[in-house]
Formats: structure tokens, C-alpha cells, sequence
């Protein structure tokens, strides 16, 4: 293959005081964790802040990178996801995510119905000190790798 290309997309899951999980509905995909692509001539760490400020006006800690998800099929895409804790803001709707809030993880958990997003909360929900990375496909869903580092 030449050339080769793929999305770069990070994904965030941020707990507030009380332990709950901030999810956002997107307009398509249904709940999830705040998560959307890299721009160019950005980094991981500044990506995942303005994705979770733009999508819920939360301000976030990062804590951990926890998992790894490497999209084989079309199109090809790396996720990194991170562990977060709220550090300020109130959840605020936007354009890509009408509702916003705090959710206890089994309500969490209850939401999330889009396969990939569900796996990922789950993943990120269990986070034990390792980074797990997963290669997977869609079309159906199917994981095909998964390895704990750490």
C-alpha cells in the first residue's frame, strides 16, 4: 500500500467528583464519550481538550491514556482514549451534541448502544493501570487483537 492514511481520533472518558460519566448524544451515533478527530498540526493532548470543551464545555484533567483502537477496515482510523476528571465547567449542549450530562457508569453503560462506542466505554470503565489496545473491524463489528501493555 502506498501511502498510507489514517483518522487520528482521540476520545475522552471524564468523571466528575462524584464518580459520574460525562456522555454526549451525538446526532447520529447515539450516547457516547466526547470523542472526535486530530486537526492537522494538532496534538493528542491539545485534540482531546478542545474535542471535550467543543462538545460538552467541560474542562478536563487528564489522568491516563488507557486504550489503544486501531480501525483496520475502511476507513482506517488510530483511537486514543484517555481517562479524565472534571476540573471545571457545567455540560453544555452543542451543535454535534444536543444533550450533554453526568451519568452514573451502569446508567452509562444502559446508553451507549452504537457496538464500537459500548466496547469502548466498557474498556475505558475497566481501565486497571494497563493500556489495552484492540485492532478491530465494522461491518459487522469484530475485534480482532487485544493486548494489555503496562
Amino acid at each position: 500500500m502506498d501511502n498510507p492514511k489514517h483518522t487520528v481520533v482521540v476520545g475522552c472518558l471524564a468523571r466528575n467528583t462524584n464518580g459520574q460519566v460525562l456522555l454526549i448524544r451525538h446526532v447520529k451515533r447515539g450516547w457516547e464519550i466526547p470523542q472526535g478527530r486530530v486537526e492537522e498540526g494538532e496534538g493528542l493532548i491539545e485534540a482531546v481538550h478542545r474535542e471535550v470543551l467543543e462538545e460538552t464545555g467541560i474542562e478536563v484533567e487528564l489522568e491516563h491514556l488507557a486504550t489503544v483502537w486501531s480501525k483496520l477496515s475502511t476507513p482506517p482510523a488510530l483511537v486514543f482514549t484517555f481517562l479524565a476528571r472534571h476540573r471545571n465547567g457545567e455540560p453544555t449542549p452543542s451543535d454535534e451534541s444536543p444533550e450533554v450530562g453526568w451519568f452514573s457508569a451502569e446508567k452509562a453503560l444502559a446508553l451507549v448502544s452504537h457496538p464500537v462506542n459500548r466496547d469502548r466505554l466498557e474498556a475505558l470503565l475497566k481501565y486497571s493501570g494497563e493500556i489495552c489496545y484492540r485492532s478491530y473491524t465494522t461491518g459487522p463489528y469484530q475485534i480482532h487483537t487485544e493486548t494489555r501493555v503496562g
